[in-house]
């Protein structure tokens, strides 16, 4: 099981016949990608940059790389601060839903040179590169919130040419020859693991989330799962967030039996099928549980 970061290696694993045990992507089950990735980010994108930089928000030209999840987070925050925030993407839904959302969609080679904040939040590799941090302009803010440290290329920055000014724990200014200085924070490191705090209520609802995952891996029965990658199933995600409600004192509507029976439900849930992904556009290919397994339990236990 895995919490994030290693989705597209699995499944290229899986797919190749490679995976020596089952995997359960955790991450992208809707209560760790909804609450974790957007909400979580959509507050600790702020705190990370306010605590090594002190920096004012408003009016700042800011380009997120990537509008998943946590992208919707970082953009929504910074706009919110009156940040001038536009968006790179390559996947045209996620680029459509920027647009209706009010961000401009941008190729980062178009903008690199106005930015003061440039914020990677894509998963992928060399997002950043060194083209891009060479046509940054002096004092431009660096910083990844996506994966691991593989979106910024750091190591193009380690050279003799370039001089490196430790400024605090966790704050670089990478200084040009010209004297030039762009302030990369945590290396490329996740910024809000490395330099904020993570709020612990929806690192509840993540963990919840993993510990029925390996609840479930641990007593399944010999041949239930193959070697292969598998999501949550809607049924366990709802339980997963009807366990954090009582935070809110928040009060569910409850279904009739002629409602019920319209919309073709149980009702106890699921109330979503599989496959639909609140909002979200998920791109891998997986495997779900089989939800007839866990109705009667999970019906019950809810």
């Amino acid at each position: 099981m895995w919490k994030a970061g290693k989705q597209t290696w699995l499944y290229q694993l899986s797919k190749a016949g490679k995976l020596c045990v089952p995997a359960m992507n955790v991450n992208d089950s809707v209560t760790k990608q909804k609450f974790d990735n957007l909400y979580c980010c959509r507050e600790s994108i702020l705190d990370g940059l306010k605590r090594t930089t002190d920096v004012m928000f408003g009016g700042k030209q800011v380009v997120v790389c990537g509008y998943g999840e946590v992208g919707k987070g970082c953009c929504s925050a910074l706009k919110a601060l009156g940040a001038i925030v536009c968006v790179t993407e390559i996947d045209p839904i996620c680029a459509l839903q920027a647009c209706m959302d009010g961000f401009k969609v941008v190729k980062l080679n178009e903008v690199v040179r106005q930015m003061d904040m440039v914020i990677t939040c894509t998963g992928n590799k060399n997002v950043v590169t060194r083209e891009h941090l060479d046509r940054m302009k002096n004092g431009c803010i660096v910083c990844n919130m996506g994966h691991s440290n593989t979106e910024i290329d750091v190591a193009s920055l380690r050279t003799p040419e370039l001089t490196w000014e430790r400024v605090r724990s966790q704050v670089d200014h990478v200084i040009w020859p010209d004297g030039k200085r762009v302030i990369l924070l945590a290396e490329g490191r996740l910024l809000n693991l490395s330099c904020s705090t993570v709020p612990s209520f929806v690192l509840s609802i993540t963990a919840t989330t993993q510990a029925l995952a390996l609840i479930e891996l641990y007593n399944a029965p010999e041949g239930r799962y193959k070697q292969d990658v598998y999501l949550l199933p809607k049924k366990m995600d709802e339980y997963v967030a009807s366990l954090h409600l009582p935070n809110f004192d928040a009060h569910l509507t409850e279904l009739s039996d002629e409602q019920a029976k319209y919309m073709g439900l149980n009702k106890n849930g699921p109330f979503k099928p599989n496959y639909y992904r609140y909002d979200r556009c998920s791109k891998t290919t997986h495997h779900d549980f089989d939800y007839v397994q866990y109705t009667h339990f999970y019906c019950n236990v809810v």
